[in-house]
Order: C-alpha cells, then structure tokens, then sequence
C-alpha cells in the first residue's frame, strides 16, 4: 500500500479517467484526514483537467474554465442568472 489506502483504477493522462482517478485520491486523503495531501491531489486534479483539455478541446484552457467558474459564482451569488432585461 502506497498514499491511499482505498483502492483507486489509474486513468490515462488526456483522459477523463484520469480525473477521475485524481478525484478518488483526493477524496481518500480527505477520508485519511491528510490535508497536505489532498492540496496535492487537488493540484493533481488541475493537471488532470489541463491534460483532458489539452487533447479533447485545445482551444479551452483552465483559464477559461477559472473564467466561467467566476461568472457561475457570481450569477449564484446575486441570485440572478440570466442578463439584463431586454
């Protein structure tokens, strides 16, 4: 047994498994109460979104997913999802 003490199926970098392998690591650090190690699997996760945008949408980056992030936040937050009236 290494880090994680769940057993978690290795994914291909460029592929969503491979976010989802990332996602169960971190969820097993956070379930082992190691929080260094679940900034890491998080910083983990990044690279796994990165490598999927990489080969399945190049001309999306994590910016721009930062981008969205910030607008979904922002609409949740103010209660209102939709523009201004027409």
């Amino acid at each position: 047994m290494g880090y994680h003490k769940a057993k978690i199926e290795p994914g291909e970098y460029g592929e969503f498994s491979k976010i989802l392998e990332e996602a169960d690591e971190f969820a097993d650090a956070i379930d082992q109460g190691i929080t260094l190690m679940a900034l890491v699997e998080l910083s983990d996760l990044v690279g796994a979104i990165t490598g999927y945008l990489a080969k399945h949408h190049p001309s999306i980056t994590i910016d721009d997913l930062i981008t969205m992030s910030e607008a979904t936040k922002r609409a949740f937050e103010s209660g209102e999802r939709g523009g201004p009236a027409a």
